[in-house]
């Protein structure tokens, strides 16, 4: 795995291309500390051998991270646009709500859909209303996941995910445009998802 460290101690603004990756190194500190998205959209995953990289949520403008409630290992946090954050030191709190647990619980019920159609389904369905806008006829997504990424997200594999895209793209339910780091997606097959979000 390629990422950077992010510095020790809290910093006001910290920018991060599209792509790149920070770690959060949570091993050996005494203090916590919190990191605040203020522009763009994260995904934060656990950098850990076994768990191959495994998706613990998106962040978008607004949204925090707190150390506390981490892996022992520290935790990733990639990129997904342009991505500006900065970090602060906080006292640990057993209380109040977080993002990262919300998006875990999110991605649980995704996987434990029965059929892989149906976990694409409810994960673009997610990302959409959490992290997407409507545009005229269309829903975007301001980035896009690679195939394996999808795969890793609702339990398939990438020829699975290839597969499945494809038909939503000869259905004309997604249409991505090469050069373009979007996924356009009808509304229709937003808003009849298999979960609610």
């Amino acid at each position: 795995m390629s990422f950077r460290f992010l510095p020790d101690d809290p910093t006001s603004s910290i920018q991060i291309p599209t792509g790149q990756t920070v770690l959060v190194d949570t091993h050996g500190r005494s203090e916590c500390m919190k990191l605040n998205v203020l522009e763009g959209i994260a995904r934060v995953y656990c950098p850990c051998e076994e768990t191959e990289g495994m998706t613990l949520a998106f962040l978008q403008t607004g949204d925090q991270l707190r150390t506390d409630c981490l892996c022992s290992d520290g935790i990733c946090v990639e990129a997904m646009t342009p991505l500006r954050i900065e970090t602060k030191s906080m006292e640990p709190s057993p209380n109040g709500y977080d993002s990262v647990n919300e998006w875990t619980l999110q991605l649980l019920r995704i996987r434990h859909l029965g059929q892989a159609e149906q976990r694409l389904h409810a994960l673009l369905s997610l990302l959409v209303n959490r992290l997407g806008k409507r545009y005229g006829e269309w829903c975007n997504l301001p980035f896009r996941l690679t195939h394996d990424r999808i795969g890793e997200l609702i339990g398939s594999t990438r020829v699975t995910s290839t597969r499945l895209i494809s038909k939503l793209r000869n259905g004309e339910m997604l249409v991505t445009h090469s050069g373009e780091a979007t996924m356009k997606l009808s509304p229709q097959f937003i808003e009849s998802s298999p979960l609610g979000f």
